[in-house]
């Protein structure tokens, strides 16, 4: 199978989990808007999330994986049965430990994180936060073993599974704010019992499909002994700067949303809605990719086979750039069309949908550092060395936090948004010139041919845009307007605000498939072919 059908597998189901998302999202925003309340919600959801990130999808997964598949492919399947069992109950002991000092300590780590609604104007919402944290903080254990999982799947190349189950978070939180909303007081509650309700059905799955391998660990031994495991204690030691490096981008996310909580009430959730439609891009490639390249690079790594290494990273950082600058140019030029079609409804007015713009097109300057770096820092990861990009890291957070000194006096919350895009900029640069320096990546020839062929294409995609944007105007239906013709033709058989939807929706899908054509038509005619990216595994 080849590694561009495994991306195509894990970005297709990834897809579906953002669509769901955005779902989720469009139901949170008519349901309860851009209010105090609502900022809290997402204050206590993405303390949770924060951990997952710092401890189960980073730390663990990039210390994991290298090592998992150095056992896999050097020793027999007993050897890793046994791993597996000694690496779960630690983590088991560990997450619950967390899990139960989290829930305790949940108004400290609230204030720690939003120092802004700790005023007395803010009780409501800081109340709030706490309760909501409470509630959500197991998911941190549940979403670890989760990781867990997905780290066991992809080794094996089960990619689907661990791409699905992100699905089921989305609609258990779309069944709980449309079911459960009425059976609290404050009826925002509902949305974090859907969060946990979500993480235990991904949880159940994921373990379902590695009973199916026979490598579901069992949780009988004991402690001590599975502390004692050497490879246990070289897992454990990989996660130390794994987790410094992890951090690092994670007390970045902290720094910038304690900073949002100063800012206007809104800007939270703002900031939220504009990282949701950045996860469209960010993950459909540059999570596929770092997923089906981290294990590709291991094994390369394991049979010394250098030129391999350099030909996947090669061709991970052309898919990057031949998709990702189309996403970039997409996500600046029409991010009005994509906010109000998404956002626009009910408790989400036009001046919601303006300042979520902002911070989407801020974010769009630095799309392409961002998905550079899940390619790049893989090419340390595979290698063992983790801490070459913890160094690079810091540096980066220490510039990110000079940026918002310097921007979010003037620009508000884009201005932290911004923030983070030129920082994972700078990040992939440093990235790049370390694998350069230290001859772990020696590109292939061709690459001033290829972006010779890629910048018109891409230059033919904004033109296009600007183009079409003139004759549409996303938060009415002004006479003379694309999606107000569309707007014409269905309200004949359509209620008036059933027609106002559904004809930005088209006229959105037409914008989009407009600008496929457009782009890959260019691509076509610039000389590229599908094969020119295609490579199977072992190449």
């Amino acid at each position: 199978m080849s590694l561009l059908r495994s991306a195509a597998t894990i970005s297709g189901l990834t897809l579906l989990s953002r669509i769901s998302g955005l779902a989720r999202d469009i139901l949170v925003a008519r349901t309860f808007g851009a209010s105090p309340l609502t900022d809290a919600f997402w204050v206590a959801f993405r303390i949770p999330n924060l951990l997952r990130r710092l401890f189960a999808e980073g730390a663990f997964s990039q210390a994991f994986v290298p090592i998992l598949g150095e056992v896999r492919n050097r020793h027999g399947q007993d050897k890793v049965k046994i791993l597996l069992d000694h690496v779960f109950i630690v983590l088991l002991y560990a997450l619950m430990a967390i899990t139960a000092l989290g829930i305790i300590a949940a108004p400290w780590v609230v204030t720690a994180m939003a120092t802004g609604m700790s005023h007395a104007s803010t009780d409501s919402a800081f109340e709030s936060a706490v309760w909501m944290t409470r509630v959500m903080f197991p998911y941190i254990l549940c979403m670890s073993l989760v990781a867990f999982a997905s780290a066991v799947l992809n080794t094996w190349s089960r990619f689907a599974i661990p791409a699905f189950t992100p699905i089921l978070l989305n609609l258990s939180m779309i069944v709980a704010c449309v079911l459960f909303t009425d059976l609290f007081t404050t009826p925002i509650y509902a949305l974090a019992v859907g969060v946990m309700l979500g993480g235990v059905a991904q949880l159940l799955v994921q373990w379902l499909a590695l009973a199916k391998l026979g490598l579901t660990p069992r949780p009988t031994g004991s402690l001590k002994r599975a502390w004692a495991d050497p490879v246990v204690r070289r897992i454990i030691r990989q996660m130390g700067p794994a987790t410094l490096g992890v951090s690092v981008a994670q007390i970045s996310i902290l720094i910038n949303t304690n900073i949002a909580t100063w800012l206007p009430a809104g800007s939270v959730t703002w900031l939220s809605f504009a990282d949701r439609l950045m996860e469209f891009p960010t993950a459909l490639l540059g999570v596929a990719l770092g997923t089906v390249l981290l294990p590709s690079l291991s094994a390369a790594h394991s049979k010394q086979d250098t030129q391999a290494y350099s030909h996947l990273l090669d061709w991970g950082l052309k898919l990057v750039l031949l998709l990702g600058l189309p996403a970039a140019a997409g996500l600046a030029l029409a991010s009005d069309a994509l906010v109000a079609t998404l956002f626009n409804y009910g408790a989400f007015d036009a001046s919601d949908v303006q300042q979520t713009r902002l911070s989407v097109m801020a974010y769009a300057v630095g799309l392409i550092g961002i998905l550079a770096v899940k390619i790049l820092a893989p090419g340390f990861y595979a290698k063992q060395d983790i801490r070459t990009p913890v160094k690079i890291a810091i540096g980066v957070l220490i510039f990110t936090q000079i940026m918002n000194v310097a921007f979010v006096p003037y620009l508000h919350h884009a201005g932290l948004a911004l923030s983070i895009g030129l920082g994972a900029t700078v990040n992939a640069g440093c990235l790049l010139v370390g694998l350069r320096r230290r001859h772990i990546y020696l590109p292939g020839a061709g690459w001033m041919v290829f972006f010779l062929r890629l910048a018109p294409a891409v230059l033919a995609l904004a033109l296009w845009i600007l183009f079409l944007q003139q004759y549409m105007n996303w938060t009415d239906l002004t006479p003379g307007t694309i999606n107000a013709w569309i707007g014409d033709l269905l309200r004949t058989f359509l209620p008036a605000g059933l027609t106002f939807t559904l004809s930005r929706l088209l006229a959105l899908i037409v914008l989009l498939l407009s600008c496929g054509v457009v782009y890959f038509a260019a691509l076509f005619l610039a000389g590229f072919r599908p094969a020119d990216f295609t490579r199977r595994r072992g190449q």
